[in-house]
């Protein structure tokens, strides 16, 4: 099963970065290149613990449907979200939030599993991987650079 692990430093407190990383306005803000929509459930605002959203967007030439709930979260240390409806057979995405001296350090652990087996798998490594990790990446920059500027009072004030 493919695994992703990505580790970011933002210059910010562990509180900030853990609330904007849970920003529905936030996450279509930092993918606006798929045009992420938030369809169902939490729609705006952070979303919580027992919470569902389901995105809309355009990945790999389809638009795209997929539904997760926050499965687990220990504010503002961590949080993981888990698919119940979509492409893959398994997504798992726990976001971990460290406390450093000068800020914090966000890692996310992303685990899935898609279907068609053998060709999947080839999938995987050749394309599917390096495309999440970059969504990840992108996605990542955007939560650094609201955090560490004024721009996350819009956003959590």
């Amino acid at each position: 099963m493919p695994k992703i692990h990505l580790t970011t430093f933002i210059a910010a407190p562990p509180e900030r970065v853990f609330d904007l990383t849970r920003n529905i306005g936030l996450h279509k803000i930092s993918l606006k290149n798929t045009n992420e929509e938030a369809i169902a459930g939490v729609t705006s605002g952070p979303i919580g613990l027992d919470e569902t959203v389901t995105w809309r967007a355009r990945h790999i030439g389809k638009n795209r449907t997929m539904q997760v709930k926050i499965t687990k979260m220990e504010s503002p240390k961590s949080f993981t979200d888990e698919q119940l409806k979509g492409d893959f057979v398994y997504f798992r995405h726990e976001h971990h939030f460290k406390p450093i001296e000068n800020g914090t350090l966000m890692i996310d652990m992303l685990d899935f599993k898609t279907p068609y087996g053998v060709i999947g798998s080839i999938f995987n490594r050749l394309y599917l991987t390096g495309y999440l990790e970059k969504f990840l990446v992108q996605r990542n920059l955007v939560v650094k650079q609201y955090a560490e500027t004024e721009k996350w009072r819009a956003l959590l004030m």
